[in-house]
């Protein structure tokens, strides 16, 4: 009997934007109310999802069913399936979906400008990242992965600030050509793997693309006669496609540049999601697709990726230092910490892996409340610069608690959940050069230098807006400073708990993810090996 739990969260978003579609327009406080209904119900579901969750025995709440086959002759069957699934991997991703969407949904209770249209994109925004996180048909998954990027595109372009337009122009065109990479590899994956038992039938399951066996002898990627193109044999030619289309989405330096501009001028609702849910399906396309299909040339590259990743972390912290824009600050932060993830990848140790993942999982916690507490000031004054600000914590001293609650679950402080994923992340870059050999032990002495570089932006930004002289400047009247709202606290006291309690009891989340990673790293390093070996 199949669950249809996914489907429920998938499906839900969609159904409230059809009926939001078919209410008047001059009703503009009732689709917030259809958005958080439809976001109430995707927690109902999945609690129920959590309670019957098993860690340890893979994928379940399966749901693979045809989706169309077209015979194409001498071609074969070109055939795809709704294939959707949870595991170690995406528990962890789909629960902070569902509760960041709920949180921005709550943060979006002012828009009234457009208000339909706004909310229709945004409940489509929503399936979309759900059915990304869980589809395990790399047809499906790619539909997914773009229909993720024209809801943003108008979000930032229409309700963004003055710059919107650029903004997210920008940010398409970085992402479609982050989508090209990916479909060039998609199609050469398609062609060259068949569904177990029969040649004839090409198949988009990932699953069967990640086992060897399932290759067509002669294809492209065929794994036992692989094609020279150039410098690189084609695996590892598709190997790069994939890990530039995921490092753009990531981002990765140098192809961050999309992301700035995007936060800025993004409302906040939206610069949430950015940062909590759409950062982090770059990173989880590299683990469920571009690793495990092609382990040699992942492991070949690991020293290359974790050498991004590495430079990611400095330039971003470094760039966050010299930010006078409080959201750009945050902005360039994210990719700071998104380098963890890569560095964490890359060493292809449990711990390295583990604490990639637990970095997702608190960069979106703390990445989300960050921006709200961005999104807070910008409301009030319309001005986010940083230096015109001083003595804040005098005259918002519920607002300066969260200020720093999320500046020091950011920087890592021990207690919060920042702290357990970088500390993962070290332990697994230390171990590789010793089991594996992929990463010197230089990168991670290297990558310390971010967590120094971190604290201190953030201790700078906390000394200049919030202890001194109480005083703004510019058209900022200290009248406009008013106490947090109800709904503001609502948004974010939430997510100040979850940094403190997923610091605290990381079991709670690691106990879904170990099995999986694991997994991984075994069959990784050892189809890696194999493969290279048989060359």
């Amino acid at each position: 009997m199949q669950d249809y739990s996914i489907s429920l969260l998938i499906f839900t978003p969609l159904a409230a934007a059809l009926i939001a579609l078919c209410i008047p327009t001059s009703r503009s406080s009732t689709f917030r109310w259809v958005s958080l209904a439809a976001s109430a119900l995707q927690v109902v579901v999945l609690l129920t999802l959590i309670n019957s969750f098993a860690p340890g025995e893979g994928i379940q709440f399966t749901e693979n069913r045809s989706w169309f086959a077209v015979n194409l002759g001498d071609w074969g069957l070109l055939q795809a399936n709704y294939f959707v699934a949870i595991d170690g991997l995406n528990i962890l991703l789909v629960c902070m979906s569902v509760i960041i969407t709920l949180i921005a949904t709550i943060a979006s209770w002012e828009v009234r400008e457009k208000a339909k249209g706004y909310f229709v994109l945004f409940l489509i925004l929503n399936a979309a990242v759900i059915g990304t996180f869980t589809a395990l048909d790399f047809l499906l998954f790619y539909l997914f992965f773009e229909f993720m990027l024209l809801p943003m595109f108008f979000l930032i372009g229409l309700w963004g600030g003055p710059r919107r337009e650029y903004a997210s122009i920008k940010f398409l065109l970085y992402t479609l050509l982050g989508s090209i990479f990916i479909l060039i590899s998609l199609i050469g994956l398609y062609l060259s793997v068949r569904t177990p038992g029969d040649a004839a039938v090409h198949t988009f399951n990932i699953l069967h693309m990640q086992d060897s066996a399932n290759f067509i002898q002669g294809s492209i990627f065929d794994p036992a006669n692989p094609w020279n193109i150039g410098f690189l044999d084609a695996r590892s030619w598709g190997f790069l496609l994939l890990f530039l289309g995921f490092a753009i989405k990531l981002p990765m330096v140098p192809f961050h540049t999309w992301l700035p501009d995007a936060h800025v001028e993004a409302p906040t609702p939206i610069s949430v999601i950015l940062a909590a849910l759409l950062l982090k399906i770059g990173a989880y396309g590299l683990i469920r697709i571009a690793f495990p299909i092609f382990p040699e040339a992942a492991m070949a590259g690991s020293w290359l990726i974790g050498l991004f990743g590495l430079i990611s972390i400095i330039y971003g912290a470094l760039n966050a230092m010299a930010s006078k824009d409080l959201k750009r600050l945050i902005a360039y932060s994210s990719v700071s910490h998104m380098g963890f993830v890569l560095l964490g990848l890359s060493a292809l140790t449990t711990e390295g892996v583990t604490g990639a993942i637990y970095q997702m999982f608190s960069h979106g916690i703390i990445s989300a409340l960050l921006f709200l507490i961005a999104g807070v000031l910008y409301d009030r004054t319309h001005d986010r610069t940083i230096t015109h600000y001083s003595g804040l914590a005098a005259k918002m001293p519920a607002y300066f608690a969260i200020v720093l609650i999320g500046f020091f679950a950011s920087f890592g402080l021990p207690g919060f959940s920042g702290f357990i994923a970088e500390v993962l992340v070290f332990l697994g870059a230390f171990k590789s050069n010793s089991v594996n050999g992929l990463l010197p032990e230089s990168f991670a002495v290297i990558a310390t230098l971010g967590l120094i570089l971190s604290a201190g932006y953030y201790l700078w930004t906390i000394q200049r807006m919030f202890f001194g002289p109480l005083h703004v400047k510019g058209q900022m009247s200290l009248d406009q400073l008013t106490p947090l709202t109800p709904r503001e606290l609502i948004t974010m006291v939430p997510l100040c708990g979850a940094a403190f309690i997923f610091g605290i009891f990381p079991h709670l989340a690691l106990e879904w993810v170990n099995p999986f990673t694991d997994e991984f790293v075994r069959s990784v390093l050892e189809a890696g090996q194999r493969l290279t070996s048989n060359r």
